[in-house]
């Protein structure tokens, strides 16, 4: 990577460690980073808190910018969506580019495995969202608006079956119409109480959370 930018390896890791820095998640940890930020560093930071979608895909065109450095094949970023003619083809495209770095950041977050269940197989995860896309499209890509469930939960979740308490514990729908059901009883009734596993990074905000307990929650 230091060598696509034209940067020297050193020169990156203390470029990250500046950001690091301004990062809530590291520093409550008792880490520091390094204290040599300068000023766009700390606009990058606030541009990335207040605008999600637009960082996500400002940072995807990057990258692609990068990739072609190292003589990535044109096709590739054209098939990603980056490279797009037509406003109903970039409106796809940038839904596209939205969704894939949401679903890499909660991936990364919670370490590729439900935060409810531990399940780690990727192909059986998801990104969820907290508060539903549809119902919010300032935090459609703001991965403190997710969680990483297996497609069962996420399900159950999206259904309001399911939410996460203030103190990141399960709770369970008693409106769930489950009866005797001894599957739903096992797989999801079972973790009413149980605490979620936490990300280190962009870990669940809790104003997203009172909003799917109080919106979509079937309490």
């Amino acid at each position: 990577m230091a060598d696509a930018i034209g940067r020297s390896p050193s020169a990156l890791a203390m470029k990250l460690s500046n950001i690091a820095s301004l990062d809530p998640a590291i520093i409550s940890t008792g880490r520091t980073g390094l204290q040599s930020t300068s000023a766009n560093d700390r606009a990058m930071w606030a541009e990335m808190q207040s605008d999600w979608e637009r960082f996500a895909i400002a940072a995807q065109r990057a990258m692609s910018e990068v990739e072609s450095t190292l003589e990535r094949d044109d096709d590739a970023a054209q098939e990603e969506g980056l490279n797009v003619l037509g406003e109903d083809r970039e409106i796809q495209a940038t839904t596209r580019v939205g969704q894939r770095f949401f679903r890499t950041a909660v991936m990364s977050s919670y370490n590729r495995r439900c935060c409810i269940t531990g399940l780690s197989l990727p192909s059986l995860l998801v990104a969820s969202h907290i508060v539903p896309w549809s119902h919010d499209r300032t935090n459609r890509v703001n991965p403190r608006n997710g969680l990483l469930l297996s497609a069962l939960h996420d399900k159950a979740f999206d259904a309001g079956l399911i939410t996460i308490n203030d103190d990141m514990t399960v709770r369970v729908s008693p409106n769930n119409n489950a009866g005797n059901d001894l599957f739903f009883s096992g797989a999801i009734g079972s973790y009413a109480g149980k605490p979620i596993y936490l990300p280190e990074k962009f870990p669940p905000d809790k104003e997203f959370l009172a909003y799917h307990r109080e919106r979509v929650f079937q309490n």
